[in-house]
């Protein structure tokens, strides 16, 4: 973040505007708007700025800007069209700390003014750093459709029960559960309608209503995709937004856990060889904790829950214990990666079936059937598989697939990190050892794989033959 977002009570104080034209007059009706007491400075006055004195809006002086304009204002806006003039306005203002808007110039303002959306007192403002303007309008309108104009007189009937609410669920967690329950209910709906006493009524009712000892914890087993923010789907994002604890693995990628609601906790438990945060039968156990405090639990996992994710074990514990959970399947790694790499998993031609299986294995268990991984005209995808490559490798070879069967690495597939590595069975343990391969990667064996050279269509060029 290159601001940091706040909103700013400038009511009943002085706020200064320097600048006469039309952009200043459209400052200072924002400021006006915001409860400010609106001076102005310029050496000549456009139509607008005059309206808005005569209609007692603010307060001018049709002259030059002077250094003690600044006196008493906690916030100056400089708009002329004199980029001189706002430089020395920057320059006095920020020596003083006082905020300090230039119009178009954001390497001199310490604060920038949002594209917004006003449903007083909601209000919701949209920024892109001061570098597109045309971007956070087009960014404006789109939630403008999607965003009834009522939603501010939802917010005042929120406003008239707060302190209700407070003195009747003292809980914090039950608290918000109850509001959850009211703004995306029966109750939004009247007001949407335009019904507000019976909104009012309805909203009276829940809380009488309401039994906070009766609010259970719930748990998300959710799949966090392999790493494109854009590939979670539309039940994972709604669920990461009311959880009160998300409980995350090591290959959920940054920009997805930015998307889990702010305020809540956050707990690691993700595994490496041989340093796992938390012992499974503990996260287990965690799972089961959190929702018996009544919390909603997400449990974020990296790919698909129920593929290589041990899913299936945590809800087993989840069901022993009588705890109420969902599951919501994610892009599995094979299928992310592959497609990002131009790879089909299956094709006509090339390959009638597709096997997903795991290059790790725990210590002192059997091997792997080789015998059924190393048939011909199929598409055998490796997961956790980099430490083992070279047994992967001759392993294959050895039961019968060819030394120069086609074979990939994806490394961190998906994200803006993707690279992609093209070789066959002889060739990938030296393309590892030369390249410094790291995980997360993915192992694809197959003919298919030679399909990349046509149809790799993300990052073109960066893959390494």
């Amino acid at each position: 973040m290159n601001f940091l977002p706040v909103f700013y009570n400038i009511a009943d104080k002085s706020c200064l505007v320097v600048g006469g034209g039309a952009i200043a007059a459209r400052k200072a009706e924002l400021l006006f708007r915001a409860g400010g007491r609106v001076r102005l400075v310029a050496p000549e006055i456009g139509g607008g700025v005059r309206e808005m004195a005569a209609g007692g809006e603010l307060e001018f002086e049709q002259r030059t800007f002077q250094d003690d304009d600044l006196q008493d204002a906690v916030c100056v806006i400089a708009a002329t069209d004199d980029a001189a003039v706002n430089a020395a306005i920057s320059r006095l203002a920020q020596a003083q700390k006082i905020p300090v808007n230039v119009v178009d110039n954001p390497a001199l303002c310490s604060f920038i003014m949002p594209s917004m959306i006003d449903r007083d007192p909601v209000q919701i403002a949209i920024s892109t750093g001061g570098v597109s303007p045309v971007l956070a309008r087009m960014l404006r309108s789109k939630l403008e459709s999607c965003i009834p104009g009522e939603y501010g007189e939802l917010a005042g009937l929120a406003d008239e029960y707060r302190d209700a609410v407070k003195q009747n669920l003292p809980n914090v967690d039950s608290r918000r559960r109850f509001w959850e329950s009211v703004l995306d209910g029966q109750v939004a709906e009247l007001v949407f309608a335009g019904r507000i006493d019976d909104a009012r009524e309805q909203l009276r009712q829940a809380l009488d209503d309401f039994d906070a000892d009766s609010v259970k914890g719930e748990v998300y087993l959710v799949g966090a995709g392999p790493g494109d923010p854009d590939l979670i789907t539309f039940k994972a994002l709604r669920l990461m937004q009311q959880a009160d604890v998300v409980v995350y693995d090591r290959l959920v990628s940054q920009p997805i856990l930015d998307m889990v609601r702010r305020d809540a906790e956050k707990i690691y438990a993700g595994k490496a060889k041989s340093n796992h945060a938390i012992p499974q039968e503990n996260i287990n156990q965690l799972l089961v904790r959190l929702a018996q405090e009544g919390k909603r639990v997400l449990r974020l996992k990296g790919g698909d829950p129920f593929i290589f994710g041990r899913g299936g074990e945590e809800i087993a514990e989840l069901i022993d214990e009588n705890i109420e959970f969902q599951v919501v399947p994610g892009i599995t790694a094979a299928s992310g990666c592959a497609s990002y790499a131009g790879i089909p998993l299956t094709h006509r031609d090339y390959s009638q079936a597709c096997i997903f299986v795991t290059g790790h294995r725990r210590d002192g268990e059997e091997g792997l059937n080789w015998e059924m991984l190393s048939h011909a005209n199929q598409t055998v995808v490796f997961y956790m598989g980099l430490e083992n490559v070279e047994r992967i490798c001759a392993s294959m070879k050895a039961h019968g697939r060819a030394a120069d069967t086609p074979a990939a690495l994806i490394e961190k597939g998906t994200t803006s990190e993707q690279r992609v590595f093209i070789g066959d069975l002889d060739s990938l343990p030296g393309i590892i050892a030369e390249h410094e391969v790291r995980a997360p990667t993915l192992i694809l064996v197959g003919e298919v794989v030679a399909l990349h050279n046509k149809l790799g269509w993300y990052k073109p060029g960066a893959e390494i033959k």
